[in-house]
This record gives structure tokens, sequence and C-alpha cells, in this order.
């Protein structure tokens, strides 16, 4: 179902009006679906503005009921299964949508119906980014290692003495970033496909990121969007209106024809990154060398060395996908003018996020890792590559991403799988058919708190000196766990329960998780 474009129905006249923090919002009415994190932000972003809120909810979060009371919304908790009476009698002129309703929700459906508007949350920020000042935006989506290379810039260019934020799908509303009184330089905002769905391309709405990058393209959340090529229109809006620098991956042709399609401001470059020789626009690898060829004067015969491969390894920067991450990351705050030299001494100063390729523990000559973060078969794919023979642990929820290929890929790293899940069904079956020898095991406990111990023993069984036991189970974590931090840390706790102190390995710093792309 397409939904209405944010600069057109209802009060079109009113809301086209509506691009700065100090334009009229008042009296405004405004419908927020979800209460989540985006959508309290929202609400509270709205209320400031002195807008009427309606809040609609399938379940009420008592402690964000009670501030919304006092900042003035109103809270409807209703099944949302149907549209309810109270949200048609308000006479809503906008519905802002947090990213985690699909599509055809019934709320959804008849705003298209009714002439509504639906904007994001994403929309609203850029509407109001002015409160303190304008900082400029960065975007940054992709399937996998949006995180990274959101905190990777970030740290890049603070280093460099900007105030810079990461923010958006990364826990941190970009609204809190836009109303923070101390206001950004930069904001580094990472997009989900759920919220690039709700982002306009043109009109007053519309997004004009200083950079932006899709880092990779692999189906992912089918469920959501209905189809991979929904999936991936989503995504390539993030390269629409940009005005400086395009980063896109070499290596995945179709970010590359995202960038060909979009509309952006004239002179904006096309800037590739791989891990490969880098063309005289690009960043790349050469004998070890992460290397810029794109922001010199001289670049068709030479280039800046960024940092090279044996500096990043000790810190756990060195697996390819991370390299890539580095090399997006670099491209974009390159584009801002962030000297070579401060590139260089704050990638040595970065550390990855817990969860993702953490090392648990190195005992017994068997190193534990923990990619939690590895929510669908592409990171999986990525992680794997990383190592050499795995005892894998492996499943969740797929989102209705097809896992056969992967195991297809890769069977023949592995010493042994180890299935988790309440539906195992499908890697079973792909076990089956492409490695009808290998060990493969079936974790049976479906309470959360004996799934971890259970596959963690089931991998010391069979683990050998040389191995490396991977949790990156290419799927989402909902079925049996809070979410991929819980998962994550269960699996700390298995593996340290097992070893008894015996393991040398880092401990998990939990940032704010979502399984969502």
């Amino acid at each position: 179902m397409t939904q209405p474009d944010a600069s057109s129905g209802g009060s079109s006249s009113r809301l086209d009006a509506l691009t700065s923090w100090h334009a009229d919002w008042k009296g405004l009415r405004v419908a927020v679906l979800g209460l989540g994190v985006t959508g309290f932000a929202v609400a509270d972003t709205l209320t400031e503005l002195g807008a009427d809120v309606l809040v609609l909810a399938p379940e009420r979060d008592d402690d964000r009921a009670r501030i919304l009371e006092v900042i003035g919304a109103k809270l409807l908790t209703h099944p949302l299964d149907a549209v309810p009476d109270a949200l048609m009698a308000f006479g809503a002129e906008v519905l802002v949508a947090s990213p985690g309703f699909h599509p055809d929700h019934p709320v959804l459906e008849w705003a298209a119906g009714a002439g509504v508007p639906v904007w994001g949350d994403i929309e609203l920020a850029w509407r109001v980014r002015d409160k303190v000042r304008a900082a400029d935006w960065i975007l940054v989506t992709g399937t996998n290692g949006k995180t990274t290379t959101v905190q990777l810039a970030a740290t890049l260019l603070a280093a460099n003495g900007l105030r810079a934020a990461p923010c958006g799908n990364i826990g941190v509303p970009v609204l809190d970033a836009v109303r923070d009184p101390g206001g950004f330089d930069v904001l580094v905002v990472e997009l989900s496909s759920y919220q690039l769905h709700h982002v306009p391309t043109t009109g007053p709405g519309a997004l004009h990121p200083w950079a932006s990058v899709c880092l990779n393209l692999s189906e992912d959340h089918l469920d959501w969007h209905g189809s991979a090529e929904a999936y991936a229109a989503a995504k390539a809006k993030v390269y629409e209106n940009t005005r400086v620098a395009c980063v896109y991956n070499r290596a995945d042709e179709a970010t590359r024809r995202m960038v060909e399609e979009a509309d952006v401001a004239e002179g904006a470059r096309a800037i590739g990154f791989g891990l490969d020789t880098p063309g005289p626009s690009d960043f790349g690898v050469v004998e070890g060398i992460l290397c810029d060829r794109a922001f010199l004067d001289e670049r068709r015969t030479a280039a800046f060395e960024l940092a090279t491969l044996d500096e990043l390894e000790p810190l756990g920067l060195s697996a390819p996908h991370v390299v890539a991450n580095i090399l997006a990351a670099s491209a974009l705050v390159r584009s801002y003018d962030v000297p070579v030299p401060v590139v260089h001494d704050a990638l040595l100063d970065f550390r990855l996020d817990a969860h993702r390729i953490q090392t648990v523990a190195l005992a017994g000559g068997v190193r534990w890792i923990d990619d939690s973060k590895a929510t669908n078969p592409h990171a999986a794919e990525a992680s794997l590559r990383a190592f050499g023979t795995v005892v894998w642990i492996v499943g969740g929820l797929l989102k209705g991403v097809d896992a056969d290929a992967l195991v297809a890929a890769h069977v023949a790293r592995l010493r042994a799988a180890i299935v988790i899940g309440r539906d195992r069904s499908a890697l079973t079956a792909a076990f089956a058919r492409h490695a009808p020898e290998l060990p493969v095991f079936e974790v049976t406990a479906d309470d959360t708190g004996l799934v971890m111990p259970e596959a963690v023993a089931l991998a010391a069984a069979v683990a050998e000196e040389g191995d490396t036991v991977l949790l990156a189970p290419a799927a989402a974590s909902m079925d049996q766990f809070a979410d991929y931090a819980d998962r994550g840390r269960r699996f700390h706790e298995a593996v340290q329960a097992m070893l008894g102190g015996e393991a040398d390995g880092d401990s998990a710093q939990d940032r704010a998780p979502r399984d969502d792309g």
C-alpha cells in the first residue's frame, strides 16, 4: 500500500509552512501512533511546540503515560486492530507513525483513505531541526553495519573538535538530539528501512543531508515491506537530495545503482568504498593500508594513508566487514574536512559496540565470539567469513528471509552447528540438504534462562583447539529473548559459568538494542 506523500492531503497549506521550530505549530491536531522511545519523543516535541496531541498505543506504559498527562498530551490505549472511534472524532491534521507499525496497519490504511498525511519521526525532526541551530545531517543506512559506522563517524567528527551526535535508529531519537540545548554541528543519523519508508523525497519535509551512505543491501524485513523491491526502494531514499557526498559500496552493485538513480544536489560526488584497490574517487585497501583517494588534489597519482590492518588487528577492527565500515565512515567525515591525522588517531582509540564480533573468552585454544547483533543472514555471513573453523550457534526469528544460501555457502568451515530458536525447522532442513554429515544439535530448552547454557554446553563438547564458537544467529531474538543484547548477555554468562573464570575476554557494555533494519 502506498502512503500519502507528507506534503499532500489534509490541511496541506498549513503543513507546508511548518518547516521550522519557530513556525506556528499551536493547535495543530496530531495523532501519534505508538508510545515507544520514538513515539514518546514525538509526543514530547509536539506538545512543547503547542500542538494538540493524541497518542495511540496498543499497550499502556505507565511511566510514559504519567508524563504524557503532565505535558498535556492525551493517551488512547486500544488494541488498534481497528480504527478507534476516538481517532476519527479527533480530526487529525497529520499522523506521525512510529517505525515499527507495518504499512498495512489499520490506522495507516485509514489515514491513506481519509487523506491524512503520514509523517515519520525523521521528517518531523528535519522540519524542527533549527530549535537551537540547524546541524548538518549525515545519513547512514544498510542491511548491516549501520551502528558501527554511525559510531565511528561521530567519533571521528568529535575528534576534530565538532559537536557531533550519533542518533536515530542507534537508540537516541533524532528529536532528542535536535532539542539538545547545547546544539550540534553535525548529526550522524542511523536510519532503518522502516524510518526511510516514511521519509518524503520532495516537498517541505524532504531531507537534504550533507552526506549519505547505504552500506550494503541484502534481503531483510520482507515481512514488513512486503517485497525485496520495496525494501530496496526504502533504502535508496537515503541518497535523495544529498548535497556533498554519496558514499556507496563498490562490492554491492545495488548501492551504486541507488546513487546513479538518486536526485542529488548539483556538485554532489559519488565516493566508492571497498576492500580492493581504490580508484581516483574511492576509499580502499592497498597492501594492508586503508587509503583515501577521493579527498586530495593529486588523487589520480597518490593517496592518503588512513591506517593499516596491522594497527587495527589488535583492536579487533580488522575483520573485513569492520574494515568496510571504517572506510565508509572515513569517507563520510573526510567529506566534512576532517584531517587524515585526526582520522588515524581516532581510529586507534575506537572500540566496537558490545555484541558485535566481541570476544567473550579464549580458553583451551577455543575462542568464544558474541555476534548476537548479526540479526540477519547477511550479517552472519560477514561474521562467518572472519573466522576459520567454526562451531556455529544459529537461529531465532528469520523475519521471512530464507537462510538456505547462507548455510550452503559456509558448511565447509563448520565443525558443528547448534540450532536455537522456537522455529528451528528451516535451518535443520538446510543443514540436512547441504551438509548431511555435519553434526547438528538442536537446543530444545524453551525457557529463556536455559537456552544459552544448553547451547554453550553442546558447543563446548564438540569444539577443538583452534576453533571459534560463534554466536551469529542470522535471526532476530524476540522469540526467546528480550532483544539481541539480552541474547548476547546470556551467552556471555553461560560461557563464563561453564569456564569458571578461566577465560580471557571482553565484558559487555550494552547500548540501546534494536532488531530492525
